[in-house]
């Protein structure tokens, strides 16, 4: 799990360049011509918060309507949804799952144009569908995804911006920023502060993840990963949510992960993080800089955009996840009861 952690930059770095970042505009450029009017996605896992973030961006830089599948109605119940008109995106790091590919089957049947985002360009997912993008993150060694998932982010990026100019190529002050991405990473990477934070959390019986907007996603997959390598449960929220009701689980006792950025969803989970210091919980933010009322910050680098936010806010938590789970003295690359390809029907 290190050693897939640590490959991130350099997947950052493959993405952007060459042959990869140009199948990505061919893609992109096509979804622009054929004009959908609705865009739904489909993924499992990790995948999901993944395809969680292309949805933030689909419906903010696109303003396109966004929905999330429900592959059982296809695959269990035998619906078969019109999807003319409609973009249907799969998300999956291994393309293997049949429940993900009978959604694209139908989904191309029925008039949608489909797209498969995977690690595995040779896949049922990837064959299935109309359009397919490589994120190109090499072999992942560890159960628990991490090089996938930043990845799959940053592909599904790159895809949202390259239909949002027309003929998927980037404006230059987006390439200029992107292109800084593998070096902020690694400059993530290099933070010790989660090593640290993990030996407070070591005997936690529970956690609390929460975030708006783009870091929403992070939250999810924060506690994912938690509760993959350590077995600790884990609860995620947007921050509006925690508000209406969960809020009142929190004390002390709880420990709460708020991905507080610089933008305007940072901005909302500010008000989050007072509430909970009311209620005197012990809260940890992921961001750029401090806020007032929290008792420390996993720090990551600043970003001139919200939405660059999500590819570096993760890291530190994926280092948490694996620090945690050694100070637990569980194995993070064999979690118990799980492989690294699970099929659903």
């Amino acid at each position: 799990m290190a050693a897939d952690i640590a490959e991130q930059p350099g997947g950052f770095a493959r993405l952007l360049e060459g042959e990869h970042a140009g199948a990505i505009a061919a893609v992109a450029a096509e979804v622009a011509r054929r004009r959908p009017r609705n865009v739904v996605f489909v993924a499992r896992g990790t995948s999901d918060h993944a395809a969680l973030y292309g949805a933030y961006l689909t419906e903010i830089r696109l303003g396109l309507p966004v929905a999330s599948a429900s592959p059982s109605a296809i695959t269990l119940f035998g619906a078969r949804p019109n999807f003319s008109d409609t973009l249907v995106v799969g998300v999956s790091q291994s393309g293997g799952s049949p429940d993900l590919t009978g959604v694209l089957q139908v989904a191309r049947e029925t008039g949608g144009l489909t797209l498969a985002v995977t690690n595995n360009p040779d896949s049922p997912l990837a064959r299935a569908a109309e359009l397919s993008i490589d994120v190109a993150a090499g072999h992942e060694r560890a159960v628990a995804a991490t090089k996938t998932y930043t990845a799959e982010l940053l592909a599904l990026l790159l895809l949202v911006e390259g239909i949002r100019s027309g003929d998927g190529s980037l404006p230059d002050d987006e390439r200029a920023a992107l292109d800084k991405l593998p070096q902020l990473a690694e400059d993530a990477l290099a933070d010790r502060t989660a090593d640290d934070l993990a030996q407070r959390y070591r005997f936690a019986s529970r956690l609390v993840t929460t975030g708006r907007g783009y870091a929403y996603p992070t939250a999810r997959e924060a506690a994912l990963k938690l509760m993959e390598t350590s077995y600790l449960p884990a609860l995620a929220f947007s921050g509006a949510d925690l508000l209406h009701g969960p809020l009142a689980m929190t004390d002390p006792d709880v420990p709460v992960l708020a991905v507080v950025g610089d933008g305007p969803g940072g901005q909302s989970m500010r008000d989050v993080v007072t509430r909970l210091g009311e209620r005197r919980a012990d809260v940890v933010t992921i961001g750029a800089t401090d806020v007032e009322g929290a008792a420390g910050r996993l720090p990551v680098p600043a970003v001139t955009d919200e939405r660059y936010s999500a590819l570096l806010d993760i890291l530190p938590l994926q280092k948490l996840a694996l620090a945690l789970a050694l100070a637990r003295g569980e194995d993070p690359d064999a979690p118990r009861g799980l492989k690294k390809v699970t099929t659903t029907l």
